[in-house]
């Protein structure tokens, strides 16, 4: 049987405005709710694992994701401490990885979202780390202070690329989260997102409903067996990986046309 690549329903004006309303009422709602709970000393590590998959799966149903999760998950209870490593091409890579692995995940966020008013404050209190990417002194201690929370039982979800994709492919490495997996001894599980950069292309608005997106997870790789000076290697490999997670993605037939938007 051929296999087609989806046909794009591209959202209207007025059901972009809708996504764009909506997903900004939901985050101003579940950051209040954060913040209402820390003020109160009542924030605990689960309601913000509760918040972030609640919040993020309704993300999901406005732009109609049809998120799947391929290859198997480790055991993120079992003692060890891991770092997601992914694939960057959309906005929306970190909701769907919130809807899709288990464990109390969170990103090693750049520093300029926690100068985001009520954002900013309510990740911060949800033990998101912060990384400098433009002060590396700054940045050194930044990283332990992710170790600290990877040390607590929290799985540490970063995009070794530091910038989304435009088509989906591969952008060079940073070594940061490299460091912080050799220094906390972590086990790196590579993953990647098939066609999810298609849903909202980088530097644009254009909203693409009903997408299929695919989550693939590869074998946990173990930064222990590494030296420092084997760093480069390691991030071979990681790149190896994930690389191959992503198939046939880059060199696949063009997307058909978008079908033309419903009216309002």
């Amino acid at each position: 049987m051929l296999n087609l690549p989806p046909v794009i329903e591209s959202a209207n004006l007025a059901r972009r405005i809708g996504v764009l309303v909506g997903s900004t009422l939901l985050t101003l709602y579940f950051c209040s709710l954060v913040l209402l709970r820390a003020a109160c000393g009542r924030l605990r590590r689960a309601d913000v694992d509760r918040y972030t998959r609640r919040w993020s799966g309704l993300l999901l149903r406005l732009v109609r994701m049809r998120l799947s999760q391929h290859g198997a998950l480790p055991d993120f209870n079992d003692g060890r401490r891991y770092i997601l490593l992914s694939s960057h091409a959309s906005q929306y890579d970190i909701p769907a990885s919130f809807v899709a692995l288990p464990g109390s995940i969170r990103m090693l966020a750049k520093k300029e979202l926690f100068g985001i008013p009520l954002f900013g404050a309510a990740i911060r209190a949800a033990e998101f780390p912060s990384v400098d990417r433009h002060n590396p002194q700054q940045a050194r201690q930044d990283l332990q202070v992710a170790k600290a929370m990877m040390e607590s039982g929290i799985v540490l979800w970063a995009a070794p690329e530091g910038t989304r994709s435009k088509d989906g492919q591969l952008l060079p490495f940073k070594k940061g989260c490299f460091h912080l997996a050799l220094d906390t001894n972590a086990l790196i599980v590579p993953m990647v997102f098939r066609g999810i950069h298609e849903v909202l292309p980088a530097r644009s608005w254009r909203f693409n409903l009903g997408l299929p997106v695919e989550l693939h997870v590869g074998e946990p790789i173990d930064a222990s067996r590494y030296t420092p000076e084997q760093l480069p290697e390691l991030m071979a490999e990681v790149r190896a990986c994930m690389q191959g997670l992503l198939g046939e993605q880059g060199s696949r037939l063009p997307v058909r046309q978008p079908l033309r938007p419903q009216a309002a």
